[in-house]
């Protein structure tokens, strides 16, 4: 088989697993309005600390309201924290339930509508000492014009961390059969990468990540 053959059969792999994890997730969702869906109840985003150990709250961020119309999220907040040496911006959309067609929308296709240009793309591991454990975040490098950002953002549902849009799919219809949920959140953040590079850009978002990721368990009790 020659190269171009090879990359249609890719393609059409692809978008063959991308219908079926869609198709499925619908079906899922569907079943589940023969009953009613557990929607745990959760405090307020706004609840979430305005500090974490050395980062504080420096401004509470403006979403407008078209932009809440197009997410459809049912809260969302925009914060920024310092830690005195620089800041990050914290994002973090709350779903209760994704049954009549709410769901997160990826970064990954918001951030070009936004002027920004994505320049590298990946996964990178984000240790958590305190809990023992790891997870695996989105990593995007974005510039718009001389100005570039490091942009780390996740999917979040019960006791998991996901960051591939396809498996978030998949549990959704695990959950949905198995526990009658489907509440999820996008989480991200954006540190703007200054003289130092990347690198430096990612110690500190690491650093937040690891300092605040118990805030956003707690919009996700065990399932029962």
């Amino acid at each position: 088989m020659d190269i171009a053959a090879q990359a249609r059969s890719l393609f059409k792999s692809k978008y063959a697993l991308a219908l079926s994890i869609l198709l499925l997730a619908q079906l899922a969702i569907q079943l589940g309005y023969s009953r009613s869906e557990v929607v745990p109840p959760v405090p307020s985003l706004k609840e979430i600390p305005t500090s974490f150990a050395h980062w504080n709250l420096l401004q509470e961020g403006v979403i407008e309201q078209s932009i809440m119309d197009v997410l459809r999220a049912d809260e969302a907040i925009s914060r920024f924290y310092g830690d005195g040496q620089g800041y990050v911006s914290l994002f973090m959309a709350y779903f209760k339930s994704q049954r009549t067609g709410q769901a997160p929308h990826s970064p990954k296709n918001c951030l070009p509508g936004g002027g920004w240009t994505p320049t590298e793309s990946g996964q990178v591991v984000i240790p958590l000492p305190d809990q023992g454990r790891e997870i695996i975040v989105n990593k995007y490098l974005v510039t718009k014009g001389d100005t570039s950002s490091l942009v780390l953002y996740w999917y979040q549902s019960l006791d998991r961390v996901v960051a591939s849009e396809y498996m978030a799919k998949i549990y959704l219809v695990a959950d949905a059969i198995r526990h009658n949920r489907t509440d999820t959140a996008l989480v991200r953040v954006v540190v703007p990468v200054g003289p130092d590079g990347p690198d430096r850009a990612l110690a500190k978002g690491t650093d937040f990540i690891q300092r605040s990721f118990s805030a956003y368990q707690m919009y996700f009790p065990p399932a029962t």
